[in-house]
């Protein structure tokens, strides 16, 4: 494929983005194959044990992505990418060298210095926080490492700080300020609230296996047979080739944890069918940024972030995936209604049924990776298997299934076991190798969202952000949760998801609580093991969840639209917008989800009860996206978009006099266009 068709570049920017854009042409390209795949076998071979020390094997998981790191992110985009520079070198041979002083040294740093750095502690532990924040910049860009060191020149400001006296006013007050050694010692020598803490510890335990089952899966070809399942059933109604995008979009969102790999998985086939069939080229690759944004509210991966909220709420994992069900097909079957809308509209067509596959063969040649995603579930939800088990069995499984798929293909092909033995191993050893680099700012982010947790902890920062977040809002809620749905916008032009999430967790989440709890909000707890866990808590994690899955369509950045913009050949900034259009219907979900926690199938008293909030939020989610679009019976004019607008926010909270109100609203507008529409189209006298 040349290097100037659109599918290339597209392929090419997932590479930049999240494998790392250098391509040595010499010898180090087999090293760093070798760091790749012995990664993902160490991870396999971990989970499989089970009993390595936690601090020991969140370095060993940090200690590879360091060695990564600087091998496949060039320092710039003008830096050469077929050959690593001699600096790059020393960079990742420093910072590997400094996680894998933490291997040696874990069990003195714990027992015998009780974590207290010494001189060596300090020297080492400052190197790694330099190489850490180096990395993120390297992997991430430079938000989230700015970020970081902004947090620490805040530990170390105040009365006692390094930098006493450097903050004017009540910000240099707000906590007593650390020492260097006193923060190195924290982020560093720190099993718990660190560098190594919760979010490293989940990217290790459990993101890492899941990853690279999708990993897996991929490269055994799942992504192309979701695409042309969808083709196959949707491809040439109204607007097909946009539905069938939304359809293998979420198929690839069950296992894929970004959206910006989902965008090329599909997007490769739906954005040109979908030019194809009318759609400009900015909308079609706004459908594809807003259909593979969602796939990470799709269970059981989510993003990765699901795993590491289950474990910042004391929530099983299994359980977050059920809560997550409903506002998943939610956001979908929304999206689905919006590009109908959008193609009556338009008045698009679907594609000739000659250029579509057809669906039973489709279906059988494609049937056994069902096997694989079925256990997955049966894993987590039936048998209640741990995550990182449930997945580990999932990879086994599919490795089986990648074997037999080739040996039959070789069989059938009379290409013999030999060359069937070779694709399968091929399959193994790429889809080990992608799903390592699919983990290094996965690793590198969770990293450095240590610094921040650890940060809140030793500074206390979330009074003084309560105090200023309910001065600003005037302690309104609403404005409360805006203020926040702000930063997290803000926040995700320059963080991925998972980053994002973790930011707003330990930042905001706390904050739009405590105003919630002084608003009167009590929506009652849920036991797990014997612990309460309020339900408020749960919203609004959920809340800055669904907010940083936007992250990827928000403009100007908006990575997933730079990847679907090279496929479309469309302006990516304008792709951008329309596709940040398209996702805003996520926004009003997650104030549907905080303000009505029946949606996440919580307190819903009995199937009818159940039905209604589901349909009550549809409806609202449909006129929303009426308003959006300016079309629902026929082009809206002003008015009637106010009222969808209007009906959509009405039918927001769990209040059925509220609903009653927000239905006649909608059935005013609907009527409204109907008649409208039925008066033109009756002959005049």
């Amino acid at each position: 494929m040349s290097k100037d068709m659109p599918e290339a570049r597209a392929q090419q920017l997932v590479e930049e983005v999240e494998l790392g854009g250098r391509k040595p042409t010499d010898w180090s390209r087999w090293l760093i194959l070798g760091l790749a795949v012995g990664w993902s076998v160490f991870q396999v071979w971990a989970t499989w044990v089970g009993s390595l020390d936690a601090l020991f094997f969140r370095a060993a998981h940090l200690g590879f992505a360091f060695a990564l790191v600087f091998l496949v992110y060039p320092f710039n985009r003008k830096s050469r990418r077929d050959r690593i520079p001699l600096f790059d070198w020393i960079l990742g041979l420093t910072a590997t060298l400094s996680a894998g002083y933490v291997m040696w040294q874990y069990k003195d740093m714990i027992e015998v210095r009780g974590g207290l750095a010494n001189q060596t502690d300090l020297v080492v532990g400052s190197v790694t926080i330099l190489m850490l924040l180096l990395a993120g910049w390297r992997s991430l860009g430079p938000a989230m490492p700015i970020i970081s060191i902004l947090f620490m020149l805040f530990a170390l400001t105040g009365p006692q700080g390094m930098f006493q006296g450097q903050l004017p006013g009540v910000l240099g007050q707000l906590h007593a300020g650390v020492q260097w050694r006193s923060l190195v010692s924290q982020l560093f020598m720190n099993a718990s609230d660190s560098i190594w803490g919760t979010p490293l510890g989940v990217s290790a335990r459990t993101v890492f296996v899941f990853v690279l089952f999708g990993a897996i899966l991929e490269r055994a070809g799942a992504g192309k047979w979701f695409t042309d399942l969808a083709f196959s059933v949707l491809g040439g109604v109204r607007g097909g080739p946009a539905k069938a995008s939304i359809v293998s979009s979420a198929l690839t969102g069950v296992v894929s944890g970004s959206s910006i790999s989902n965008v090329v998985t599909s997007g490769t086939f739906t954005i040109p069918a979908m030019r194809r069939a009318g759609y400009s080229a900015e909308k079609a690759g706004a459908v594809e940024v807003a259909a593979s944004s969602n796939g990470q509210l799709m269970p059981p991966v989510m993003g990765a972030a699901a795993f590491i909220m289950a474990d910042f709420l004391g929530v099983p994992y299994a359980a977050l995936v059920l809560m997550a069900v409903v506002p998943a097909l939610l956001a979908y079957t929304t999206l689905f209604i919006l590009v109908d809308l959008e193609a009556v509209k338009l008045g698009l067509k679907g594609l000739p049924r000659a250029e579509l596959p057809r669906f039973w063969p489709t279906l059988r040649a494609g049937l056994h990776y069902v096997f694989p995603l079925g256990y997955l579930l049966y894993a987590l939800l039936i048998i209640e298997l741990s995550p990182e088990r449930a997945a580990l069995n999932t990879i086994f499984l599919m490795i089986g299934v990648a074997l037999l798929q080739e040996l039959y293909r070789a069989q059938r092909t009379g290409q013999g076991l030999v060359s069937g033995l070779r694709s399968f191993a091929q399959i193994l050893i790429e889809g080990f190798a992608n799903g390592a680099r699919n983990m290094v700012g996965i690793a590198i982010a969770t990293g450095l969202a240590g610094i921040i947790i650890a940060v809140v902890l030793i500074t206390n920062i979330g009074f003084g952000l309560t105090d200023l977040l309910q001065t600003i809002s005037g302690g309104n809620l609403l404005a409360a949760l805006f203020l926040a749905q702000l930063i997290s916008l803000v926040l995700g032009m320059g963080l991925p998801t998972t980053a994002n999430y973790v930011v707003m967790a330990s930042l905001v989440v706390p904050v739009v609580t405590k105003i919630a709890e002084q608003s009167g909000i009590d929506y009652g707890a849920l036991t797990f093991s014997g612990i309460e866990v309020p339900i408020l808590k749960i919203v609004a994690h959920m809340f800055a969840f669904y907010f940083g899955i936007m992250a990827d369509s928000t403009p100007p950045v908006a990575l997933a639209a730079y990847a679907a913009s090279a496929i479309a050949k469309s302006d990516p900034f304008k792709t951008g917008v329309q596709g940040f259009i398209y996702e805003m219907r996520t926004a009003l979900l997650a104030y549907m989800v905080f303000f009505n926690p029946g949606l996440l199938l919580i307190g819903v008293d009995g199937v009818l009860e159940g039905a209604r909030i589901v349909a009550t939020a549809l409806l609202g989610l449909t006129a929303f996206s009426a308003a959006t679009l300016g079309y629902l019976w026929g082009n809206a004019n002003g008015l009637q978009r106010l009222l969808y607008l209007a009906a959509a926010f009405m039918l927001m909270p769990n209040n059925p006099s509220t609903e009653i109100i927000g239905l006649f609203v909608f059935a005013t507008a609907w009527g409204w266009q109907w008649w409208a529409r039925r008066a033109a189209a009756e002959p005049r006298t």
